[in-house]
């Protein structure tokens, strides 16, 4: 029997929501959403599609390390964006990292998020094979 191993970055919304940065189930890793946070919990980029969709991708690489997983490992990305016109940038800087990977990707445009100043969210999912 498989069983869910919960993995805290230590966000302080985790708790009070009730939810887990990543998730590992067996060779499953599940990332939540990332945003723009730099290590002060304050938003990276405020107003710059590349610089937020970098710094959301370094948040999922140390969620998923937390969980024994890499980028490698990543078979599946959603990128909700508030500005969905601005998809190029954040596809850069998502090629950037997954461009030899290629998990299977969805770009969506959405209204908003949680924090005002963030126009970027991915989530992850991971299948670790070694």
């Amino acid at each position: 029997m498989l069983v869910a191993q919960n993995f805290s970055s230590g966000g302080t919304w985790e708790k009070s929501i009730g939810y887990s940065r990543a998730v590992r189930v067996g060779p499953q890793v599940f990332v939540a959403g990332c945003t723009a946070y730099g290590p002060d919990g304050a938003t990276v980029g405020v107003g710059d599609m590349y610089a937020q969709a970098r710094q959301v991708l370094r948040n999922i690489e140390q969620a998923l390390a937390l969980a024994g997983a890499e980028l490698r490992h990543v078979v599946r990305t959603r990128v909700y964006m508030v500005e969905i016109d601005r998809w190029e940038e954040a596809a850069r800087a998502h090629g950037e990292v997954f461009g030899d990977i290629l998990p299977v990707s969805t770009f969506l445009g959405i209204d908003r998020l949680a924090v005002a100043d963030r126009i970027i969210e991915i989530d992850a999912d991971a299948y670790v094979t070694d």
